[in-house]
Order: C-alpha cells, then sequence, then structure tokens
C-alpha cells in the first residue's frame, strides 16, 4: 500500500490548495432598468428575463 515517507509541509500543501479558491461569479446590467444582476438569472429590480416579465418584482 503507497504511504507518505514524510510529513507534507504545511507550504506545500497550501501551494496545492491555491487554485480552489472560491470566486465571485460575474454581475451584468439589466437591458430593461440597467440594474445589477446575476447572468441567466431574473432581474431582481423589475422581475424581466430576455424581455418578458417571469416573475413580479415585489415577489423577488
Amino acid at each position: 500500500m503507497a504511504v507518505p515517507k514524510r510529513k507534507t509541509s504545511k507550504s506545500k500543501r497550501n501551494m496545492r490548495r491555491s487554485h480552489d479558491k472560491v470566486t465571485v461569479s460575474g454581475m451584468s446590467r439589466c437591458p430593461e432598468c440597467d440594474a445589477m444582476m446575476r447572468p441567466h438569472h431574473a432581474c431582481p429590480e423589475c422581475g424581466q428575463y430576455r424581455g418578458r416579465e417571469v416573475v413580479e418584482p415585489s415577489d423577488i
């Protein structure tokens, strides 16, 4: 069975994990009301998605 010969140092462990961070998803502007919104989601301000109202703005 394969077993590590030496303990992995904190530096090597952290260097290996350097790419595992969580990134913030990008934001885009709503073409209807110009508010910031998540891509591929209904606008939280006006409730529109791709030019049509899909939810009531007060429901969000």
